[in-house]
């Protein structure tokens, strides 16, 4: 009975916006002003012991098994419970933040083939033709995915101001295009470095048709055990994410090591503005070893690795439309994906794509690109940000 009660009190206090709740006992509910939004479905006693050990897991594997059913939108309801300052999602009662994790070149190389190594025929269902699985960058608002994903290279590559012949080094190379781009249009010697065999595979041959062994090269290795000469240029997208918190300073110090003096390196990842947390259910089904940093704690680790910052652009809102697109297209593939994977795998990805969307909705997360120099800030770079929007 008292479970009851506190489950109906923290829905009543949690959301922004109209929302109907069936509870277990075939009661219906409705908070707030006007016809709702969403409805959600309780089919199972969420026990409120649970909620307070782990609200993330508990509601997110809730989820998974259908002991909650949402009709609507997920992103619209998991905004609003951002937005509301009494959700679970806020109220410091409900959160909790996994212990400290290893993040041993061991325990890396796991965390990232858990993820990455879903497979190549499943991400090509619904990712773009380029294969980029990060915040792309829309410069139109009619701009396709592709054409977005291909704008957001562009764009980190012009940051860099990089001359014909120069030396690129792309931590966490994904499957290859960024790179590609810089060895094919720019004139430029790359090697990328990965840990998921798939996505090494998959660049390794994309080298070899396209005729780039001479400028291009792919390596299955933890980015700290990397043994070349220092590069002019090193990007990195959608990396720092996975280091650990423990591992931030490292991975900095390691990009400092790895530039030549006055070297430009454009750092691209998720970041908040808020500080840095974790977030236990990706953690636990998404991105094992996962940790989001906080935009001072970046900023410090650049200075302390001998860096400085030339730049820095929020790209929040480009997210949240990358994710909405990979969502729409997740939907229209779903029975293709059947094929691949059952029914709870695929609700989990479903909450995985709309929560995303809805914590950079928010503000909740941010995306941030840095652009950084090995010495004095930008020394060897243009005056003025024109040149990075330059054809």
């Amino acid at each position: 009975m008292l479970d009851n009660m506190i489950f109906k009190q923290l829905m009543k206090h949690s959301f922004t916006i109209p929302v109907e709740v069936t509870y277990p006992n075939g009661k219906t509910e409705k908070y707030g002003n006007g016809a709702p939004q969403v409805k959600i479905k309780v089919n199972e006693k969420i026990p409120v012991k649970d909620l307070l050990r782990n609200a993330s897991i508990t509601l997110g594997e809730a989820y998974m098994d259908k002991k909650i059913e949402v009709s609507g939108s997920l992103q619209v309801l998991i905004n609003s419970a951002y937005e509301s300052a009494n959700s679970f999602l806020n109220n410091n009662k409900f959160k909790r933040f996994l212990p400290k994790q290893s993040h041993s070149e061991e325990s890396s190389k796991n965390d990232v083939q858990s993820h990455y190594d879903l497979g190549n025929d499943f991400y090509k269902l619904w990712l773009d033709k380029t294969m980029t699985y990060s915040c792309a960058y829309f410069e139109k608002p009619d701009d396709s995915l592709e054409e977005a994903q291909m704008n957001k290279v562009h764009h980190i590559l012009k940051k860099l101001d990089p001359k014909p012949g120069s030396s690129l080094l792309d931590i966490g190379c994904g499957w290859g295009t960024l790179m590609l781009t810089a060895a094919r249009e720019y004139n430029m010697n790359v090697v990328g470095i990965t840990l998921s065999e798939e996505q090494y595979n998959a660049v390794k041959q994309r080298i070899k048709d396209e005729g780039l062994e001479d400028q291009a090269e792919v390596l299955l290795e933890d980015y700290r055990e990397l043994d070349h000469l220092p590069f002019d240029y090193i990007t990195s997208v959608g990396m720092f994410e996975h280091v650990g918190e423990e591992n931030l300073g490292e991975y900095f110090n390691t990009i400092s090591r790895y530039l030549k003096s006055n070297g430009v390196a454009l750092i691209h990842g998720i970041t908040r503005q808020q500080g840095g947390a974790y977030n236990d259910w990706i953690n636990k089904y998404i991105f094992p070893g996962g940790y989001v940093p906080g935009l001072n704690e970046n900023l410090t680790h650049i200075i302390e690795s001998g860096m400085q910052v030339a730049d820095i652009e929020m790209l929040r809102r480009h997210y949240q439309r990358t994710l909405e697109m990979w969502t729409d297209n997740f939907h229209k593939v779903l029975p293709e994906v059947r094929k691949m994977h059952d029914e709870r795998f695929i609700r989990m990805w479903d909450l995985y794509l709309q929560a995303c969307a809805a914590s950079f909705e928010s503000g909740n997360i941010d995306v941030i690109q840095y652009l950084i120099s090995k010495g004095p800030s930008a020394r060897t770079l243009p005056m003025t940000r024109d040149y990075m929007y330059k054809d």
